[in-house]
């Protein structure tokens, strides 16, 4: 055992720490992490980005989707440290407050969500999907959301957000 290695160690009481850095949402944030951190708690504990959600703790939900150089991964089913010196983009880099992003306006034009729990993996995924599929039909909207799951809608508004998302990218080109 290296004398880095004992000190990362002993750091957290015998579990093994790592620095991690990641660029999310361009920007390049890191911290000193446990080996096993997963990411989606990386990104909000350890840096406070709290848009992503953790709803099943198995990668069915979707609720934790973030975007991992530009795909959709389940950030509950994979570590922190597999993201370093990647680029990752959460809800939060999705737009802001002030300047919603094209999925986020379709949404709050669509009433695409209820309690909201689901929705930030919704955008993130959609977000991915409509730069492969720019003008989907409602089919492929359907399809395309399929691997994140609602409690609270019965996905109508959530199809017609798809739809509307598409057609925001498509003027704003």
């Amino acid at each position: 055992m290296t004398a880095e290695h004992s000190n990362l160690t002993a750091a957290q009481g015998g579990a093994t720490v790592i620095p991690v850095a990641v660029i999310v949402n361009g920007v390049t944030r890191g911290a000193t992490v446990p080996a096993r951190r997963l990411l989606s708690d990386f990104l909000r504990h350890d840096l406070r980005l709290t848009g992503t959600h953790v709803g099943c703790e198995h990668g069915v939900c979707g609720a934790c989707t973030v975007l991992l150089d530009g795909e959709p991964v389940r950030s509950c089913l994979m570590f922190a440290v597999q993201a370093a010196g990647r680029e990752v983009t959460t809800v939060e880099g999705c737009g802001t407050l002030a300047e919603l992003g094209p999925v986020q306006q379709a949404f709050a034009d669509c009433h695409g969500l209820q309690c909201g729990f689901c929705t930030p993996g919704f955008v993130t995924t959609i977000t991915a999907y409509l730069r492969e599929n720019p003008t989907p039909t409602e089919a492929e909207a359907r399809e395309a959301i399929s691997g994140n799951l609602c409690r609270c809608t019965g996905y109508q508004n959530i199809v017609k957000s798809v739809l509307r998302a598409a057609d925001l990218i498509g003027e704003q080109s």
